[in-house]
């Protein structure tokens, strides 16, 4: 079998079978399929698509490449959550201590900040002393004892997985849909998970613009999580405008604080509701959504779960005396408010805009090694359908440093559109 021949099959519309597809990427990681080749592969997959039985076959490759997390011993059900990304989304860490209250286990691998998207292990890493690079005995323990754990992708889980999504990101051939289903599905079926609830944006801040594009996503993943034995449920929810008040790393724990106490933004709360509500039924804790809603406002209510977040921070080496003093006041000391330019409604603020500006501020990276700033945000007062008076503040930016925040300031201004008219209300629930 050579790589040659399969980047042949696939560039003329043919179906590689599994002992095809295995071939290719146990080659490419084992050092033995030179990189070119797989990005020419990469490129046929782009351009011609797989099936739904070529894109199991390739998240079985992916996930074969490296080793399980094993749960043994540790009672389930075990239900993690995803977002495709966007801005201002920090639902997965409200979300995991909520399902951890309620008996279900969330073994969570997360990622980082890459372009305009925000990543959970960034946000956990603002706080003084937190740790993701959790050893396997100590992400058990963590499921064991609050019922969730937070850890980053270890060297020897799906590596397949980090060389393509490497090789997919300077080879454009990022957003294929066979390509993100497999990235996705071979890592969560690596951690252990047995059902997983996917918040799969769309708009201007998310990663699948269109609402038909992010409608197909879903369909693959629950096509393929299905066929590979897991439970999969999917939530279409909007990215048009930042989700929250705060877009950055430490602004976002606070807003999951306030969320765990019951204060949290109206979108957040509801997004964060939807998902966990989900949650319940693949996890058996509820019989329908709306029985699922129910036990997590009461949750909520119970105050459990914000234990459980405090729980979770000390075992993973963060200070939580640090992190409750440093609330409301850990901020960069290069600010400067945006103020309205007319008086009128505010008719939209575009995530992506805001997004890029956090990449310039130090909220986010354009490359995985580039460093982020935990005190570089943005605090929004003002959101769509709201009114300003021309000169009221519409947000607060904190950045890295004076140079980088004088940048930033053109595009998160350019960000903010503004009507005579209210703007009717847009559903977030697709």
């Amino acid at each position: 079998m050579r790589a040659v021949d399969i980047i042949l099959k696939k560039r003329d519309g043919g179906t590689l079978t599994k002992e095809e597809t295995t071939f290719l990427i146990f080659g490419y990681v084992g050092g033995v399929i030179p990189e070119y080749q797989v990005s020419a592969w990469l490129m046929t997959v782009f351009f011609k698509g797989m099936t739904q039985e070529e894109t199991v076959f390739l998240t079985e490759a992916m996930l074969n490449s490296g080793t399980r997390v094993s749960l043994d011993g540790i009672p389930g059900p075990f239900v993690d959550k995803h977002s495709t990304g966007g801005v201002g989304d920090k639902t997965s860490l409200v979300i995991a201590p909520l399902l951890a209250s309620i008996g279900i286990r969330v073994p969570m691998m997360s990622g980082r900040a890459l372009g305009h998207t925000g990543g959970t292990l960034d946000k956990l890493e603002s706080i003084p002393g937190y740790r993701t690079n959790l050893s396997l005995a100590e992400f058990q323990r963590g499921l064991a004892e609050e019922g969730f754990a937070m850890t980053g992708q270890s060297e020897d889980v799906a590596p397949a997985d980090k060389l393509l999504y490497a090789l997919r990101d300077v080879t454009a051939t990022v957003e294929s849909i066979p390509l993100i289903t497999a990235s996705i599905l071979s890592k969560k079926a690596a951690e252990g998970a047995d059902a997983v609830i996917f918040d799969v944006k769309y708009g201007s801040g998310a990663f699948m613009k269109e609402k038909s594009q992010a409608s197909a996503l879903a369909q693959s993943l629950v096509n393929v999580g299905t066929a590979l034995g897991m439970k999969i449920s999917t939530l279409l929810t909007d990215m048009d405008q930042p989700l929250g008040n705060m877009v950055g790393n430490f602004l976002e724990i606070e807003e999951v604080l306030d969320c765990l106490e019951g204060n949290g933004p109206a979108d957040v709360m509801e997004v964060s509701l939807a998902l966990a509500a989900r949650a319940c039924v693949l996890g058996d804790k509820a019989s329908c959504v709306e029985e699922g809603l129910e036990v997590c406002k009461k949750a909520l209510e119970s105050g459990l779960p914000r234990q459980l977040f405090l729980s979770n921070v000390e075992r993973q080496g963060g200070d939580v005396k640090r992190l409750l003093e440093m609330r409301k006041n850990y901020r960069s000391q290069y600010a400067l408010d945006i103020k309205a330019e007319q008086s009128a409604y505010i008719t939209h603020i575009d995530a992506y805009k805001v997004g890029l500006a956090g990449v310039y501020i130090g909220v986010g990276r354009n490359r995985v090694e580039d460093a982020v700033s935990p005190t570089a945000g943005v605090l929004l007062y003002k959101k769509s359908g709201d009114w300003t008076d021309a000169g009221e503040s519409i947000m607060t930016v904190y950045a890295k440093d004076d140079g980088s925040l004088r940048g930033a300031i053109p595009l998160l201004k350019d960000a903010v559109s503004y009507g005579e008219t209210k703007p009717d209300k847009k559903s977030l629930i697709g």
